[in-house]
């Protein structure tokens, strides 16, 4: 992720589909195994809500990498065939280690799409005066305030107490007056991934706790 922020420091949107591919993968993965297993006859407890919930997830990130597109972000050759390369490679990464380990897996996605929020995050803080003088792309709009809010509800595990977030984006369906409220709500999509990673890896659990999330920490040497 450092080469690929350092490689796209003066093209954003580029930077952002390149990611926006690779962000896809673990969720596919993550089903994939599954999907095996569950082939092989091995049906978990929680499975299903589990599968539903990453399905929900690959179609936001999905969207995401829709809106970089309409941006422009996917006009290179190159970067197509650099985000194309990555996400195949990445997802059978993940695939090898999602199959011996879901905990390690899952905190690996957990750093990512920490690292995703922040990106995310400094990007709006740096360019907001421009992003709110710019128009909302067709795709956001469709997504954001005019589709079937199922799945953009499925995903989002974890209520943290509404005093946390601005007025205006507490409402499950944003509204959206500018490119700078599309960000936004990207941004926050990426945080309500996190903390249902966080969740997976502390609890093993897709169930939110209400409770205010906080990143996995290193187990202490000797603790069992």
């Amino acid at each position: 992720y450092t080469i690929i922020s350092t490689l796209y420091a003066n093209n954003e949107y580029a930077r952002f589909f390149v990611l926006e591919t690779v962000a896809r993968v673990p969720y596919f993965a993550y089903l994939s195994v599954m999907h095996l297993r569950e082939t092989f006859g091995k049906r978990e407890p929680g499975d299903s809500e589990r599968m539903r919930t990453h399905y929900a997830e690959a179609d936001n990130e999905l969207h995401h990498l829709l809106i970089m597109e309409s941006l422009g972000g996917n006009s290179s050759s190159f970067d197509r065939a650099l985000a194309q390369s990555m996400a195949f490679g990445y997802y059978w990464y993940v695939v090898g280690v999602y199959t011996f380990s879901e905990q390690a897996a899952y905190h690996l996605s957990e750093l990512i799409e920490n690292h995703a929020y922040n990106t995310y995050n400094q990007f709006i803080e740096t360019r907001a005066e421009e992003l709110k003088q710019l128009p909302v792309p067709d795709i956001a709009r469709k997504y954001y305030e005019d589709d079937d809010p199922f799945l953009f509800d499925l995903f989002r595990t974890v209520r943290e107490p509404e005093v946390l977030l601005p007025m205006r984006h507490r409402r499950s369906r944003p509204e959206l007056n500018s490119l700078y409220d599309v960000f936004v709500c990207v941004r926050n999509d990426e945080r309500e991934h996190w903390k249902t990673l966080c969740n997976l890896v502390q609890r093993d659990s897709i169930e939110g706790t209400g409770e205010i999330i906080e990143s996995t920490k290193p187990t202490p040497p000797g603790s069992s």
